[in-house]
């Protein structure tokens, strides 16, 4: 599983919502063989790669694929070799929901919360923000109005570019069949689905004054915003 991710919480370089595109990759400790069983990956499926080895060979995958598209000088392949890379692995996932809590910190969440937001002036915008560097410490900023909604922008995603991809075994053509499989080579029963109880749900309720005074203004289309905008 991949997420892509625009600058959010401590990955926004302080909350700042300076742009700071990164991935996340989730990755687990095993796989599927070409015969269909499930194989541990070494160290008792603790973890998938050393993170030193790993930061090795990426070092001399990422300068392969360097000059496969450039002709750098010799010296410069050199002194890239010589420094040590950093390849940053957060520790294993105890469990299914601290999996569930990570996705949710970066996937459901906007560039800035409104409680963040101190003051809209006529031409600026000031808001909190913790800097890692220095403790965690809070402080306050103010940006131009204009330069407040270019960095606010910047997190928007694309059209068309999906926030969540998974591959492999959880590969939207492969995860049915993959999962039944990982779940009989492991000898964990699957869950059953809980049926849905949809609860009944009056239109006309106000859930302020607890009466049925809510009124039709305009029925909105499936798609698309409203033909005509009303004011109250």
């Amino acid at each position: 599983m991949i997420l892509l991710c625009k600058p959010k919480g401590r990955q926004s370089q302080g909350q700042t919502m300076s742009l700071h595109p990164h991935l996340h990759c989730i990755v687990p400790g095993g796989g599927l063989t070409k015969y269909q069983k499930w194989k541990t990956a070494k160290s008792k499926g603790k973890y998938l790669f050393p993170v030193k080895a790993m930061s090795k060979v990426f070092r001399a995958k990422y300068v392969k694929a360097l000059k496969s598209r450039i002709q750098p000088e010799k010296e410069l392949i050199n002194q890239l070799f010589q420094k040590e890379w950093v390849v940053y692995a957060k520790r294993p996932f105890g469990h299914p929901k601290a999996v569930l809590e990570y996705l949710g910190r970066y996937t459901h969440k906007v560039a800035i919360s409104n409680h963040r937001i101190l003051d809209i002036g006529p031409t600026q915008t000031r808001f909190s923000y913790k800097d890692y560097r220095q403790g965690a410490q809070k402080l306050e900023m103010s940006l131009e109005n204009l330069e407040f909604i270019r960095r606010f922008s910047m997190h928007i995603l694309p059209k068309g570019l999906v926030r969540i991809r998974h591959f492999g075994i959880l590969g939207s053509s492969a995860k049915q069949i993959s999962i039944a499989l990982i779940h009989r080579e492991l000898g964990i029963p699957i869950p059953e689905k809980e049926p849905r109880i949809l609860e009944s749900h009056n239109p006309r309720y106000c859930p302020c004054c607890q009466k049925e005074s809510m009124v039709s203004i305009q029925r909105l289309p499936k798609r698309g915003p409203p033909k005509a905008v009303f004011s109250i």
